[in-house]
Parts: C-alpha cells; sequence; structure tokens
C-alpha cells in the first residue's frame, strides 16, 4: 500500500509537470543562430521588417494610446510581408527637450505600469500574426532618455541637452560615461530583469518565454567614447559593457537572442576593428548595422539629381563591408535601420517618393541576391512605420499630447516615416516578400 506522504508527493510532481508542459515553449518556437544564420521551426529563417518604435504607446491606455490603429497597422504591415518589428522598449522621463514622454521609468526605479501595459499589448497582437520583436532596452541619444538620463540620476549631474545647446560632442562623450558608472548600469539591469521577467497582463506569459519576441537589443545605437580610439581603457570599457550586460540578459533568459544595435563601423570611430570586437562575444548573437546616407552626407535631398548616384555606390560599400566583418564572426547580419526623405526634403505624405523606392529598391534586392548567394545577411528593419499617423502641426513638429509616428519627437513629424498612402513604396515590400520566411 502506498504511504499517504508518497501519494500526495507524486500528485504534486503531475501537477507540476503538467502546468509547465502547458506553459513552456517549445524550442522551435523561438528564432536561433546556426553559424551565419537564423534558423527558424527547423527552416532558415529570413525577413522583412520596420521600425516601429512607438508600439507600446500605441497599445497604452494613455492619450498617446490608440489601440484600434495599432491593430488596423499591425494588419497592414503583416499584409506587405513584414513581419520584424523593432520597438522601443524602454524610456527614461528627463529634463531633455525632445525626449519621448510619458516614460516607461519615470525616476529611478519606478515604472509605468500603463506603457508597459501597451508593450503588452503590442506583442500579444504581433503573437496572433506570427511576427517576431526586437526591443531596444536603451538609447545613447536623447530622444529618450537613455543612457545621459540615467548619469544624471546617479550623480546629479544636469544632462547636455544637444537640441538646445547644440553641443553634440559634449553629449556624446557625457552619454557615454553611462559605460563606466555602475549605479546607473544597476538601475538599468534592474529595468532589464523586471521587463525580462515581467508576466504579459494579455496572454499571461513571462517575456522570457515569449515566442512573439526574437531580441532584446542592448540599446540604440550604443557607441564607444568619442576618444576613445586614443584611449584603449575607454575601449575596453566599452566592450566590457557590451559583454556584461549581453551575460546579464542571457542570465536571465536562455530562449531569445541579443545584439547590439550598433550602427556598424560609423558608430564604432569608423573602425572595422571596433565593429568586429564588440560584436565578437559569445554573448553577441548577430551583427547589426544602420545606413543614414542624409546624416553622413552622402544625399542631398535638395539636389538630389546631383548626389542620389554616388550615394548608392557609397551605400553598397558600406553594405558589403558589413557582410565581410559578419563573415569573419560566422554571425549573421541584420541591416535594422535605413532611411531616406522624401522627394526634395518635404516632410508631407502628400509629396512623392521616387528618390526613396529607388534607395528602398536597390537595397532590398541586393539583400535578396545576397542571401540567396549564401551571404550572412538575414533581413532588415526600415526606418519606420508612420502609418495612419497625420502631423497635427502645420510646422511638422510633434508637441504634448500628439499621436506617434515613426519620427521621434527630435525630427520633423515625416521626415522618414513611411504612411499607410505610400502605395508605391509599400509595393516594393510586396515584389519581393515571397523571400521572406512564413509565420
Amino acid at each position: 500500500m502506498r504511504k499517504k506522504g508518497t501519494t500526495k508527493l507524486l500528485f504534486a510532481l503531475i501537477i507540476f509537470i503538467f502546468f509547465n508542459a502547458g506553459c513552456a515553449q517549445k524550442t522551435e518556437d523561438y528564432v536561433t543562430v546556426d553559424g551565419n544564420r537564423f534558423m527558424y521551426k527547423g527552416q532558415p529563417y529570413y525577413f522583412f521588417g520596420i521600425n516601429i518604435w512607438q508600439a507600446a504607446y500605441l497599445g497604452a491606455d494613455l492619450n498617446t494610446g490608440n489601440k484600434e490603429r495599432l491593430t488596423r497597422e499591425l494588419d497592414e504591415l503583416a499584409q506587405y510581408g513584414i513581419t520584424n518589428l523593432r520597438i522601443l522598449a524602454h524610456s527614461e522621463e528627463s529634463s531633455l527637450k525632445m525626449s519621448v514622454s510619458p516614460a516607461f521609468q519615470t525616476q529611478p526605479g519606478v515604472y509605468n505600469e500603463q506603457l508597459l501595459e501597451g508593450l503588452d499589448y503590442a506583442l500579444a497582437e504581433m503573437g496572433k500574426r506570427g511576427m517576431k520583436a526586437i526591443l531596444m532596452l536603451n538609447n545613447y541619444w536623447q530622444w529618450s532618455g537613455g543612457m545621459s538620463q540615467y548619469v544624471n540620476w546617479t550623480t546629479g549631474i544636469p544632462v547636455i541637452d544637444p537640441d538646445e545647446s547644440g553641443d553634440w560632442g559634449g553629449f556624446m562623450a557625457a552619454s557615454a560615461t553611462f559605460y563606466q558608472d555602475s549605479l546607473a548600469n544597476n538601475l538599468y539591469r534592474d529595468y532589464i530583469r523586471i521587463l525580462v521577467t515581467r508576466t504579459n497582463t494579455i496572454t499571461g506569459v513571462q517575456y522570457k518565454n515569449d515566442p512573439a519576441i526574437m531580441t532584446w537589443e542592448l540599446a540604440n545605437e550604443p557607441r564607444p567614447a568619442p576618444s576613445a580610439g586614443n584611449n584603449p581603457l575607454l575601449r575596453e570599457a566599452f566592450y566590457n559593457w557590451v559583454d556584461q550586460t549581453a551575460q546579464y540578459i542571457k542570465s536571465l533568459d536562455n530562449n531569445h537572442l541579443v545584439t547590439t544595435g550598433s550602427e556598424g563601423t560609423w558608430g564604432s570611430l569608423v573602425s572595422e576593428e571596433i565593429c568586429f570586437n564588440e560584436h565578437n562575444f559569445a554573448s553577441i548573437d548577430y551583427l547589426t548595422f544602420h545606413i543614414w546616407p542624409k546624416n553622413w552626407r552622402w544625399f542631398d535631398a535638395k539636389n538630389p539629381e546631383a548626389t542620389f548616384n554616388q550615394t548608392m555606390e557609397n551605400v553598397l560599400v558600406y553594405f558589403n563591408q558589413h557582410l565581410q566583418i559578419a563573415r569573419k564572426l560566422n554571425k549573421p547580419a541584420v541591416l535594422e535601420e535605413f532611411g531616406l526623405e522624401r522627394d526634395y526634403g518635404s516632410f508631407s505624405p502628400d509629396t512623392s517618393t521616387t528618390y526613396r523606392d529607388k534607395f528602398l529598391t536597390t537595397i532590398v534586392q541586393t539583400i535578396v541576391d545576397s542571401a540567396r548567394a549564401g551571404a550572412p545577411i538575414a533581413g532588415f528593419n526600415y526606418w519606420a512605420w508612420g502609418g495612419q499617423a497625420i502631423a497635427a502641426n502645420s510646422d511638422y513638429w510633434w508637441r504634448e499630447g500628439d499621436t506617434f509616428m515613426g519620427d521621434p519627437p527630435q525630427e520633423a513629424q515625416g521626415l522618414n516615416s513611411i504612411f499607410s498612402t505610400d502605395t508605391s513604396t509599400l509595393g516594393i515590400f510586396v515584389k519581393y516578400k515571397d523571400f521572406i520566411s512564413k509565420p
């Protein structure tokens, strides 16, 4: 006869196994890395994606929110074959003039539950459509608080607001002090832990077990300190931050990928060596790079006829440079930001997109051809999705209470956004969408 205690123990074990079998996800539900390619459900995974940094804001029960619009736009994106979304999953309340507000973190260790629930909603809706998310956890730049705000919280030193002062060099140097600020990184890791272990209030699934998430991204465009080129200690501080943060995330979550969010060599002091080194850790699963022809003074939207052809030559050189780095790393590469203005620099959605469409077509064709030839390129996220948003002001600048589009508040609303009405641009995704992996 079985003892009563043994029976209770066996019953508890059965319940435990049943519960965890119901909650656990199969390994094949997550995107993984095999050498220089992604795998998903036993097949190579290639994707067309877009940046929709504002997804959590649209999904939140706040004045920024519009759940109906978000779900309509997700349906639109799925229709065009866009299956991967890069999303802002953090923001820090700041005195910075152009910083996003409200913020995920209103003060050190105090979190905005409504925004977190907005992210819950976005991920739940993405999961229904078989979409994957890349979640940004910090920002080198000012538009979401980011590193400079963490440093302000821990040191009390006022942030340098580059939109007010024009002192971009001072801002960048101050932002990079974050890498060596242990107290700031403790706050940052606290937020990472809260998010990675969060249970989605809609699906009941912990983020670390959510197949709708593909990647945790350390930050948007993290860069070594501007003076790190001549200072090996500053370079090491940056490398250590990358590896140690990535290892910390993997200690919490062994299902999802981790990457840097780097611009590539442009954000690595124009150094292939630094770009290689910052991705050459076992904790970093793939290389990222961005392409910004206007910001890098390759393209003049006011004089496109004279500058476009050379711009595209530069783009292809930069693209291939990063495929070479990825080959050396034996890791996949993702072009996760690139964009171009509407014709002649107009912000109005009524303006044509002739040069943008040529730019996008060339890059997508190059990605498809390169991937088919075995190159380590796995996908892209265009910057950015504006969807059904309409600029509220005649000067195209965002003001508190306005809806969000693909251009963050520090940029003119319409600068780089693709709108639902941009049929010629969206048709490019449709033309090539047979290339992508099916959800």
